[in-house]
């Protein structure tokens, strides 16, 4: 079965090349140090000399080196020689991703290692750098690692069924391998590791068969399927949600990195059975029977997660409706072949659901195809 490898991005390749015994380079290693979380940008000119200086040596090493050589000068490249017994070629029709840091010398090294594969017929590889991905603030890395699961989520789980994916943790920084291990338990088919020393030995970790407690996530649905909408809650909201799970921005409570993650493995099942009750919505009875008419899981999930969408947004704006209308998802509006003030707003190009506003609640009556629902709104 073909790969997916997601493999960690360190720095450990420009570090490398740093000329100890040269008088002129001997501060080199600590003025990186203190640039580590920099962007380009904000990085001095001075160090971003030392990153060139340093990423044209890292190259001329790979390019002009044995095997043995650039395995010890690259973590990473350490890992996937030892992924394909040093038979790189193996690996053509393999998808890899490398991630880095959002950091000058994150994206740096991550370049090197990029050209360096496709050189050697790796083509399918791309570098993803989540926005804040650094260690400069606790704030900065668990945004950072919100967007990498927000993203892990969206491009990679899917390929699950095609691809068995491997999640390459010998380089980057032991914070975010530390992460990335207990994600890989739930993402990955395997996770790899070197046994550092002569052998470069490498260790496969096969996928645990972790399995979430529903049980402890099901009372608080509505409370999960929100704050994945975007909600900020109130400590009072999530008072009896495990600490764990849960993190604050802004002066309120949303879903920590681990609540994301649970919620990720779980949101299927929990949101394809009874239909939620969202603040700012009620259901009419036809409603209610349209919801119970669908038969595919994926329907009712979306579905779900749009009505959490318009809960929210209804919920910032006191129930005016016009931050449906402006959304460009939602396209809200009123029919203009009806004399009453039945509106209606979509769930994607082909479904819509039709409503009325009362009092800053949002009525919904159907839901189905959009000639459907407009023929009986």
């Amino acid at each position: 079965m073909r790969r997916v490898i997601i493999s960690t991005i360190g720095t450990s390749l420009l570090t490398n090349q740093i000329k100890r015994s040269d008088d002129t380079e001997k501060d080199w290693y600590n003025q990186l140090r203190d640039y580590a979380n920099f962007t380009l940008e904000n990085t001095s000119k001075e160090v971003v000399e030392i990153i060139e200086k340093l990423k044209i040596r890292a190259i001329e090493k790979l390019k002009y080196t044995s095997i043995p050589q650039i395995r010890l000068a690259s973590a990473e490249l350490n890992g996937i020689y030892g992924l394909y017994k040093e038979q790189l070629q193996e690996g053509q029709q393999d998808i890899h991703w490398l991630i880095s840091t959002d950091t000058a010398q994150g994206k740096a090294t991550a370049e090197i290692v990029k050209e360096f594969l496709r050189e050697k017929g790796l083509v399918n590889t791309s570098i993803y750098t989540p926005d804040k991905l650094s260690t400069a603030t606790t704030e900065a890395f668990s945004e950072g690692i919100d967007n990498l699961l927000d993203w892990l989520q969206k491009e990679v789980i899917p390929l699950k069924d095609n691809y068995r994916i491997c999640f390459n943790l010998v380089g980057s920084f032991k914070s975010l391998q530390g992460y990335l291990n207990t994600i890989g338990m739930f993402h990955a088919h395997e996770i790899i590791y070197i046994f550092e020393g002569k052998e470069s030995n490498l260790i496969k970790i096969p996928r645990l068969p972790i399995k979430v407690d529903e049980s402890q996530i099901e009372p608080y649905l509505v409370q999960f399927a929100l704050m994945d909408a975007g909600a900020g809650l109130s400590f009072s909201e999530v008072a009896n949600i495990s600490e764990a799970l849960i993190g604050e921005y802004n002066s309120k409570k949303v879903l920590s990195t681990w609540g994301q993650l649970i919620w990720n493995q779980c949101k299927t099942n929990l949101l394809s059975q009874n239909l939620l009750i969202f603040p700012k919505l009620h259901y009419e009875e036809n409603f209610r029977a349209d919801y119970n008419r669908i038969r595919d899981k994926k329907e009712k999930v979306q579905l779900q997660e749009d009505l959490a969408k318009v809960s929210n947004l209804l919920s910032q704006s006191n129930g005016n409706t016009s931050v449906l209308k402006e959304h460009p998802g939602f396209r809200y509006d009123k029919y203009t072949n009806r004399n009453d003030e039945v509106a209606h707003f979509r769930v994607s190009q082909g479904l819509r659901i039709s409503c009325i506003s009362a009092n800053g609640i949002l009525i919904l009556r159907r839901y189905g195809k959009e000639p459907e629902v407009n023929k009986n709104p």
